[in-house]
């Protein structure tokens, strides 16, 4: 990943987090975001710490102008301008997860999900498009949750189906290559801690980045066992 500048929002916890660390290490030049400002420059002192390149600023995905802040920062860091990936991880859960029914939730829980796993995604791909370079990819994290209709993930489940159909809809109308990874269940605070190690599918993240087959991935979902498949 040499000379490839990645923006990682959610970069500071979880997925984000391992995916940012990942990148660093394979030689990307790395812009983290997440709400928390201090957890932001920790984030960004241990990616240095490793020799990599990072920069980045608290992002609250739920407003558009710290997002469009965000890929602005992404597009100077690195060797060259632009971005060449971008890994739309930000989200949040309210409740405990698969305890949340869809027929029991508060509007505010509902309105929450949306803007920040649905509107979110939106966001930091729109904001993002002005500084991509030809050939850049856009990753969404997802989970069967977003089609399987399992009971107890109510609005967060919505979020997540409607985080895909934002993917399906910047894939069809935009030239860059734009898809959803869903690597299981994850261990981070959405899921409880229960689930593999971040750090064990971000190798994933790395693979989708750099040398998946654009087609396969671009307005598609792709899982674990395709990506398995595909690096035997």
């Amino acid at each position: 990943m040499d000379g490839l500048t990645a923006v990682v929002t959610g970069g500071t916890r979880g997925i984000g987090r391992a995916v940012a660390d990942a990148f660093a290490a394979d030689g990307a030049t790395v812009a983290v975001g997440a709400r928390d400002a201090d957890e932001v420059g920790a984030t960004i002192d241990a990616l240095e710490a490793t020799g990599a390149t990072a920069d980045g600023c608290r992002t609250d995905v739920r407003d558009e102008y710290d997002v469009e802040r965000l890929a602005g920062i992404a597009s100077k860091a690195g060797e060259t301008a632009g971005i060449d990936i971008v890994v739309a991880a930000a989200g949040v859960y309210h409740g405990e997860a698969g305890h949340t029914p869809t027929d029991d939730e508060s509007y505010a829980a509902f309105d929450d999900h949306v803007r920040t796993n649905g509107r979110g995604v939106y966001a930091t791909i729109s904001e993002s498009i002005p500084h991509l370079n030809d050939g850049a990819r856009v990753l969404v994290p997802t989970g069967s949750v977003a089609s399987d209709g399992t009971a107890g993930y109510g609005s967060y489940a919505i979020s997540k189906a409607t985080a895909e159909a934002v993917v399906r809809g910047f894939a069809a109308d935009t030239e860059y290559v734009v898809g959803c990874l869903d690597p299981g269940i994850v261990a981070t605070e959405l899921t409880g801690g229960h689930g593999r190690d971040p750090e064990s599918v971000a190798p994933m993240f790395v693979w989708a980045a750099t040398e998946a087959d654009p087609a396969m991935l671009d307005g598609d979902v792709v899982g674990l066992g395709a990506w398995k498949k595909a690096t035997r």
